[in-house]
């Protein structure tokens, strides 16, 4: 299998990622709010929870971008939420061509858009659809892989949809957050979504954070009491994202070692194994035999997680050995067979390759 991982930081760069967090921080809250709980309800003139709006000033700070926006519904509610600030209903969005995360597609529904599909790999593509498509509004572009194959550098088809046309970009970060150098607002797009859920945050809280106009859309349709995220879970949030970088970035290393390990033939009956964004960063393993759906019963036995619960959340210890991700079976339903996924999550090495060689032991 050949696939295009995205490059993760190193745990020193994460290291730098947690410090630049804590500095943000400290430019917004004194000392004593910050062992605080944070406040309720709506305060005026900002019409919402004073921890609230001062968390997302810290968190804009931190990506360099104009404005932040904390919004209820998670990763999904964030991308919703933007894609309702730069377009209406019946508008045309560009996205790459392979099959769309199941939310996202409910979203674009619910929306009422017409999606235009280009393939994001091909910046030549790119040009010929939106030459051909003039009326598109915006573009939807995310992060992670939606398929093994994809190679497409962001900026780079950030820079070439911007090159044809000015049009609102909106990336979904999701599962990229904390784990690369840059997110997309800080490499020219409009707005960059992502949930706290899998940056150990507090269960349902998304983020958007991007240019100050489509914010300030947002921050609209949030005026009631009850759409606010509450001074807590903003708190929460921050938390988080200080404690974030660190964990995701020895997450990566532990991949590179099991991929190492089980590519020298350290556990029989595996025919390949790689590295993919599927949509986490991931361990992607192909048995030789049709044992997947054993090893993943086998592997729950003995402890692993059979399911994630927020992609990474603050819940998920143990390695998660999981079936192929929701697009890869669209496109070979077949492959479900043979192909499992594994996240180490805070596990090391050794503990991953414990279950995988005895949850494989037990399935033939």
């Amino acid at each position: 299998m050949k696939t295009y991982p995205l490059q993760s930081i190193t745990p020193e760069e994460a290291a730098q990622k947690q410090f630049r967090m804590v500095s943000c921080i400290t430019h917004h809250f004194t000392g004593y709010e910050q062992l605080s709980r944070g406040d309720l309800g709506v305060h005026q003139p900002e019409n919402q929870p004073l921890t609230t709006k001062k968390a997302e000033e810290a968190i804009a700070e931190f990506f360099s971008s104009e404005a932040a926006i904390m919004v209820r519904g998670s990763g999904t509610g964030a991308i919703r939420y933007a894609l309702s600030a730069v377009a209406k209903a019946g508008d045309r969005i560009l996205i790459h061509d392979a099959p769309i995360y199941s939310t996202t597609k409910i979203s674009f529904e619910m929306l009422g858009f017409e999606t235009v599909r280009a393939n994001f790999n091909d910046t030549e593509d790119i040009r010929k659809i939106m030459k051909e498509n003039a009326d598109i509004k915006a573009a939807l572009i995310q992060h992670s892989r939606q398929l093994l194959e994809d190679s497409y550098d962001l900026k780079e088809v950030i820079d070439t949809i911007k090159n044809e046309r000015d049009i609102p970009i909106v990336i979904d970060e999701n599962y990229a957050v904390m784990k690369v150098s840059r997110i997309g607002c800080e490499m020219g797009a409009d707005l960059s979504c992502f949930s706290t859920f899998k940056l150990q945050g507090p269960e349902g809280i998304g983020v958007v954070t991007g240019k100050k106009e489509y914010i300030d859309r947002i921050r609209k349709m949030h005026y009631s009491g009850g759409c606010q995220t509450q001074g807590h879970e903003a708190m929460d949030v921050l938390r988080g994202l200080v404690t974030a970088p660190v964990l995701l970035a020895v997450q990566a290393q532990t991949n590179e070692e099991v991929l190492r390990r089980l590519q020298n033939g350290e556990v029989e009956e595996i025919k390949d194994v790689c590295i993919a964004n599927s949509q986490s960063k991931v361990l992607v393993i192909e048995f030789k035999k049709d044992i997947a759906e054993a090893v993943l019963k086998n592997a729950e036995k003995l402890g692993a997680l059979p399911n994630p619960v927020g992609a990474e959340s603050r819940y998920e210890l143990a390695p998660m050995f999981y079936r192929a991700s929701g697009t890869v079976r669209e496109k070979d339903p077949d492959i479900v067979k043979r192909l499992i996924r594994i996240n180490p999550n805070r596990a090391g090495a050794d503990t991953v390759i414990e279950i995988l060689r005895e949850s494989i032991k037990r399935s033939l």
